[in-house]
């Protein structure tokens, strides 16, 4: 049974405790619904601007390819807008995490490693433009989540070779 009003941990005689809802309560959950569409509005500007600013590697290595320096650098300028963007709408004890994603050649194990690596390389970059190292982590996925199934030509491959960046609470 439920009891709206000014119970304080009273009891009623053959009913479960009272619980009181105060203004309080609900200013929090509303709050909470704010702070999940800031962290949503800045996870869907962070994929596409991640898709718009991909570095390639170098086939089978975690070296960047040549000219991804303006591209990480634009990617660096997104997470301070966006840190403060968090931090404008109540958000924090966040993370930005840098996923690495491979296409669905070769050995699982090696394309974790690899995929983990290249992680690594961006959030190194991203924290040479920037970023503060304490606020950004990474992880490698290997190919267990692929943009585009099955990945059985060069083009599909190519989409599947990717790092993301997304908000971590």
């Amino acid at each position: 049974m439920l009891v709206f009003g000014l119970a304080l941990g009273a009891t009623l005689i053959g009913s479960s405790p009272a619980r009181a809802f105060g203004l309080g309560d609900l200013a929090g959950k509303a709050g909470g619904a704010a702070k999940q569409k800031v962290v949503k509005d800045v996870n869907a500007k962070l994929l596409a601007e991640g898709r718009k600013n991909q570095c390639s590697f170098k086939s089978d290595s975690d070296q960047l390819a040549p000219g991804c320096d303006a591209k990480i650098k634009k990617l660096a300028n997104q997470l301070i807008d966006a840190k403060k963007k968090l931090q404008a709408g109540g958000v924090s004890g966040f993370k930005f995490e840098v996923s690495g994603h491979t296409d669905s050649a070769g050995k699982a194990e090696h394309n974790k490693e690899l995929s983990s690596k290249r992680a690594a390389v961006i959030v190194k970059e991203l924290v040479a433009k920037g970023v503060q190292p304490s606020e950004i982590i990474s992880i490698g996925m290997g190919s267990e989540r692929p943009v585009v199934t099955p990945d059985d030509t060069p083009a599909k491959k190519a989409k599947n070779r990717r790092y993301e960046i997304q908000v971590r609470l």
